[in-house]
């Protein structure tokens, strides 16, 4: 007779459910294989292939085998630090850069590693409170408003801060952000960083869409307040290379500490991450008119889908804040409330079940970024396409108006028209 080991689970990870954006994904593959149609705007997976200049950099050193520096490769932290320069003209040396599987592994050593209060948006990208939760932060949301794109203001801070302003604090920043589109002006971010020093708050800089700032003009809050951001960034978005698990993090000079302590940790927990990755990445930071011309056609093409989401979701009565960059919507149906309450919806999770019961188009509740349950919000990634077609198809001289949206994206513009038939049905 055996016996069944006791269950022991730390109290921190106990009813800690699969990551929303990850389960959304899985249960879209489970209906596509029982049949079902579906169109995917759960998870926010770049459409566009890898750049072929990393492709091609990557089969040069598939024979690369041995254990990297914890920090990095050192060539590849230079080409860090020259992609910063060159995009944003900040100065960094390679000790400065610490290189992570991803930076959603550098966000967890982060808070592991520095002791203090977590500060977020609300809505935020659903792994940073429960990163928090794992590790047994305390977690402080930030109120926002349509009005200013559901980013954070400094009367924000002032009201979560103000009551206790010595204590530690770490307050994630994404531009553009996830889910909402959102990018900071240098007028905004002027105005956080003030806040942010009046409460000796450390600001982490999630930029891991920059590079799909539909302007091209992204700005690190990097520039605004040098001492206290640390830069998160890496391939996953702009680049298309989400599945090579490759970010960075670059620290100011006064928070070397901070950094000694992520990579004592990552010695003892995943070491380095992929040799040959580290090596094909170099061409990535390095830029040139291959990646500049990758990147250009990519913001065009999402640029236009932006805009086509924010035209149909807004005829069909859902407000929608300006989106920016990224490949992300944040609707909110509040307005047809009424309307929607007459067919038993009340919340966001239920808004969501329904219309993937009722149109095949998965999307992910409001709540599961922090926002309150009785909100009719949602996110869409708007994703679901071909996207080396659609980068062929611009380098052939097609026209990139509805038409080719239409014939390039039909899931993405068949899933909008789709949401927006049945909320005003």
């Amino acid at each position: 007779m055996s016996l069944s080991p006791t269950i022991q689970l730390s109290l921190n990870v106990r009813g800690l459910p699969v990551s929303a954006t990850l389960a959304i994904n899985e249960r879209s593959a489970a209906l596509k294989a029982a049949g079902r149609e579906v169109k995917k705007l759960g998870l926010g997976q770049s459409p566009f292939p890898v750049p072929k200049v990393m492709q091609r950099a990557l089969e040069r050193n598939t024979h690369q085998k041995d254990y990297l520096p914890v920090q990095g490769l050192p060539a590849l932290r230079e080409s860090i630090c020259g992609y910063l320069e060159r995009t944003q003209g900040l100065d960094f040396d390679p000790e400065d850069i610490l290189v992570g599987p991803g930076t959603k592994e550098l966000m967890f050593l982060v808070q592991l590693a520095y002791y203090g209060d977590l500060v977020i948006p609300t809505p935020s990208w659903v792994s940073y409170a429960p990163q928090a939760q794992i590790l047994g932060r305390p977690v402080t949301w930030l109120p926002t408003d349509i009005e200013t794109g559901l980013g954070v203001t400094p009367a924000a801070i002032d009201r979560v801060c103000a009551h206790d302003p010595q204590r530690p604090r770490l307050l994630i920043l994404n531009s553009p952000g996830n889910p909402t589109g959102t990018a900071y002006t240098r007028e905004s971010l002027t105005a956080i960083a003030e806040a942010a020093k009046r409460y000796r708050m450390l600001l982490l800089s999630d930029e891991i869409y920059g590079g799909v700032q539909f302007d091209g003009r992204h700005l690190s809050a990097a520039r605004i307040y040098r001492g206290g951001t640390i830069i998160s960034d890496g391939i996953s978005k702009w680049a298309g290379a989400g599945g090579w698990r490759l970010g960075f993090f670059a620290f100011p000079k006064a928070l070397s500490w901070l950094k000694d302590a992520m990579a004592s940790v990552a010695s003892e927990t995943y070491t380095s991450v992929s040799a040959p990755i580290q090596h094909a990445a170099i061409t990535a930071f390095e830029g040139g008119p291959e990646m500049e011309l990758y990147l250009d056609r990519s913001r065009k093409v999402l640029a236009a889908l932006a805009g086509f989401v924010t035209a149909r979701l807004e005829d069909a009565g859902a407000l929608v804040n300006p989106i920016r960059g990224g490949f992300y919507a944040f609707p909110n149906f509040d307005p047809l409330r009424e309307r929607l309450a007459g067919r038993g919806i009340e919340d966001s999770q239920t808004l969501c079940e329904r219309m993937l019961e009722e149109t095949g188009v998965a999307t992910l509740p409001g709540a599961a970024f922090g926002r309150p349950p009785h909100e009719l919000s949602l996110r869409l990634a708007f994703v679901d396409f071909d996207g080396q077609a659609a980068l062929d198809a611009l380098a052939e001289g097609e026209t990139l108006d509805e038409a080719f949206l239409r014939r390039h994206a039909p899931h993405v513009t068949g899933g909008i028209e789709a949401m927006a038939r049945w909320v005003a049905d």
